[in-house]
């Protein structure tokens, strides 16, 4: 076991993926387009289609239409562009995500307004998101062009709450659900309450096109409008004829076959995910100062994409006082792309010691533990942006840790986690 790296989280090829992928070879169709795409984009809407919820083997009856894309980012920037927003625009944003939910606001030239979590779920506080909204208005005459909730984690949103507040102020949601492929709120998938609903497909996710990512539309006059953004905006001529901005997004024949063959597998992937949280609560369960990131409303149904902890700030772990000795240089995180070099060991806001001397003690163990996302409006490259903080996403992510989870780890791997945890408890 020594031997092994257990990594956080990786999707786990199927079988099947390479009788699409022959396929696309076969036919020459190795382009952004398809059969692939085609038939991915048909078993993506009979998944996230509510009326299956009730009977998987109905026809889908919703309205609503999917897009492969190349990326999620790519299916937020997108939405953003179908929502209106341009220069000099607000967007409403979770602070507590990746910068993927943010970073397509800037590219339009609009500004994202960070709105924190609430304790429970770890997502958008609703309240807070409603008086930030009237605040925006009342300082600069507008509302808000579109609200970003965040399935951190894959924990659900309270989606009822924020469509109220959606409609409230007439403002159209855009759920960010990258990370929940799969979970549901009151037995509804994520991504089919809102406008547009985002969807991940890269690396690490519920299933994987090795890249890409979809956008869930409310209606086949969106998804074609998507669509042409989406391949370069070319006018209906013999000609190249460009009359706005498009983009070149669209998802490969050859990614689209690997996430065929993924679908075949996903409900054994949400399956997997759930058992590995269960038995991190149990495991865990007496283990005082440490707590594992559960969902404590009925009518959550978490895919539990990565599972999560927090660790007391009194709680010592051995070699605590060599946390944060020197600086880190390298990317956390496997394949994390290329880094700059930090500035230095510290920033204004980080783990507390205690987590990191955890993570650099699992680590040494051969196993993948990372750091919560940083929230958005404790970014250096978001200091000027409006956030309305409630203290919430910077205490979770100060004590908190992502475990190693997904189709890879196995019942022995979540021993062996658990159990070099236990060991790291200075007692």
């Amino acid at each position: 076991m020594n031997n092994k790296r257990i990594y956080l989280c990786l999707a786990h090829m199927s079988g099947n993926e390479m009788k699409y992928i022959q396929e696309a070879f076969d036919t020459n169709w190795v382009v952004p387009l398809g059969p692939n795409v085609n038939a991915f984009e048909e078993e993506l809407k009979r998944f996230v289609d509510p009326s299956a919820a009730l009977d998987p083997s109905a026809a889908p009856q919703d309205d609503r239409e999917v897009v492969a894309l190349s990326s999620g980012t790519a299916a937020v920037h997108l939405a953003l562009i179908a929502c209106g927003v341009g220069p000099g625009d607000e967007v409403m944003v979770q602070s507590f995500t990746f910068c993927a939910s943010s970073h397509p606001v800037t590219y339009l030239g609009a500004t994202p307004v960070f709105v924190d979590s609430e304790p429970d779920s770890w997502n958008i506080d609703p309240d807070l998101l409603d008086k930030a909204i009237a605040d925006r208005i009342e300082k600069t005459g507008r509302k808000p062009k579109a609200i970003i909730p965040v399935a951190l984690y894959g924990m659900p949103y309270r989606i009822d709450r924020i469509m109220e507040i959606g409609c409230k102020y007439g403002i159209p949601v855009i759920e960010d659900a990258a990370e929940g492929f799969g979970s549901r709120f009151e037995g509804q998938v994520l991504g089919t309450f809102g406008e547009y609903g985002i969807l991940s497909f890269n690396g690490n996710k519920m299933i994987t096109t090795s890249g890409g990512g979809a956008l869930i539309c409310p209606s086949l006059e969106a998804k074609n409008k998507i669509m042409w953004y989406a391949t370069q905006a070319r006018e209906g001529y013999p000609y190249y004829q460009h009359e706005a901005i498009g983009y070149n997004y669209r998802l490969s024949n050859i990614c689209a076959g690997i996430g065929r063959g993924q679908m075949t597998v996903l409900e054994d992937h949400l399956a997997h995910h759930r058992h590995v949280q269960k038995m991190y609560e149990d495991l865990l369960a007496d283990v005082k100062g440490l707590h594992v990131h559960g969902q404590e409303d009925p009518r959550f149904d978490s895919n539990f994409w990565l599972c999560t902890l927090t660790l007391d700030e009194d709680l010592k772990i051995k070699g605590q006082e060599r946390a944060y000795a020197e600086a880190i240089t390298r990317a956390i995180g496997g394949a994390a792309g290329v880094i700059h070099a930090g500035g230095g060991v510290h920033t204004d806001c980080e783990p507390n010691a205690n987590v990191e001397a955890i993570r650099m003690y699992l680590d040494e163990a051969g196993i993948e533990a990372r750091p919560l996302w940083k929230p958005m409006h404790k970014q250096p490259v978001y200091k000027d942006s409006p956030a309305y903080v409630n203290g919430v996403s910077e205490d979770i992510f100060k004590k908190g840790l992502c475990l190693p989870a997904g189709p890879c780890v196995t019942e022995d791997d979540v021993r062996y986690i658990v159990s070099k945890i236990r060991e790291a408890i200075d007692c």
